[in-house]
């Protein structure tokens, strides 16, 4: 009887472990929206730190390499991971583009995602209007407009 009640918690606990990991593997990149001064609802993270596009990316394609990538980290989108849709952001706008330097980044409304090192915490978007690292860098809204205000 031990025996068999052994089989059954190894068996048991041998399934929790593989659903756990499962999920892991298939979870997601959360993008979700947060209302801020003068910007009104813009993207962030799960973290709630604010994201940013690229107009150097066209609206299409990720351009922001190297010490650009290193001021301006892109939401990078782990194998098998999928984008998800949280607050006001949208589902259908979410998707990914190749990264030059390995993997998929997040794109919304087909713009490449990014967070900036000089936003030290969530509610910030110092990076908004900058000039740096080759072009401009904005905040989109969660209809996937891009915000010019400063």
């Amino acid at each position: 009887m031990r025996k068999l009640l052994f089989l059954v918690l190894t068996a048991a606990a041998t399934a929790a472990l593989l659903t756990a990991t499962g999920s892991a593997m298939t979870a997601g990149v959360r993008i979700s929206t947060r209302k801020l001064p003068k910007l009104g609802t813009v993207l962030v993270n799960s973290k709630g730190r604010t994201l940013y596009m690229f107009v150097r990316d066209k609206h299409k394609k990720v351009t922001c390499v190297g010490s650009c990538a290193a001021a301006w980290p892109p939401v990078k989108l782990p194998k098998g991971a999928k984008a998800v849709a949280a607050g006001k952001a949208k589902a259908a706008l979410l998707g990914s583009d190749r990264d030059p330097a390995g993997g998929r980044v997040v794109t919304y409304n087909k713009w490449p995602l990014y967070t900036y090192v000089g936003d030290t915490a969530p509610g910030q978007a110092r990076g908004q209007a900058l000039n740096l690292n080759g072009g401009l860098w904005y905040v989109l809204s969660p209809s996937g407009k891009v915000i010019r205000t400063k």
